[in-house]
């Protein structure tokens, strides 16, 4: 067992193994199960998430092993790199990686849990969720600081960003950290960074005007750009899953 602790943690290390090491019998699931395993577990008084990531295939065992890093390292360490720049995400705890074998296998990832009110995605499926409009406007600001800070978030989708309102503001925590670059980002890279997070034009609308005043830009200059790779983005998740659809047409 490979592990890495928080030094503000470090005084836990047998209790945050043992959640590990029990992971399959204890805790509490919650949020998407569909790829990797979410649950909660108390520390004294505060609430831990833990994410067990799906056993790789053999290829990112091997790449793993010996490459790049894994997915709960990088979790880790992006966390670590978010918080010395003020960026929202769960204080990260620890991460532990077991080998299968000669090669990687199992991954864990532990962090503080967040009592958000909303997440991104809500604001796709209600619009008339109060307040709709200053929430995006927020969150597109939110993006513009990440840009900013040099921060490429791969993973920037409706599922990834919890909201949480403070006073007459809302705090913007991001989670899934492990494909993220550190980047200085091109006009066109920031955009692009948009196009996974809404199929609705009012909502582009909306986050193209909030981020053409923070950057300086003209309005229709950045609608248009963050239109077309939303477009092109929704054609090509849609192209992919008809051609996985084709491809596994003999499970029927």
């Amino acid at each position: 067992m490979n592990k890495v602790t928080n030094k503000h943690y470090q005084n836990n290390a047998k209790v945050l193994d043992y959640f590990i090491l029990n992971y399959d019998t204890e805790g509490e699931s919650f949020g998407n199960q569909d790829r990797n395993s979410l649950k909660t577990f108390l520390l004294e008084d505060e609430k831990l998430n833990v994410k067990s990531f799906k056993k790789p295939n053999i290829f990112n065992k091997v790449a793993y092993q010996f490459l790049r890093k894994g997915k709960a390292q990088r979790s880790f360490e992006y966390a670590n790199k978010l918080n010395t720049l003020n960026i929202g995400t769960p204080k990260p705890v620890a991460y532990y990686e077991f080998k299968d074998g000669l090669l990687f296998g199992k991954s864990y990832y532990i962090s503080q849990h967040i009592d958000f009110d909303i997440m991104y995605r809500d604001l796709c499926t209600n619009l008339d969720y109060p307040n709709h409009e200053t929430i995006l406007r927020a969150f597109t600001r939110f993006t513009f600081n990440l840009h900013e800070n040099n921060i490429n978030f791969l993973d920037h989708s409706p599922g990834n960003t919890l909201i949480k309102t403070n006073g007459d503001g809302y705090d913007f925590y991001l989670v899934d950290l492990n494909r993220m670059n550190f980047e200085a980002l091109s006009f066109d890279k920031r955009i692009k960074n948009f196009a996974k997070l809404t199929t609705l034009k009012s909502m582009v609308e909306i986050m193209s005007d909030e981020y053409a005043k923070c950057s300086n830009q003209e309005y229709d200059i950045v609608f248009n750009l963050m239109w077309h790779y939303t477009l092109s983005f929704q054609n090509a998740y849609v192209n992919k899953r008809a051609l996985k659809k084709k491809l596994k047409f003999w499970k029927k």
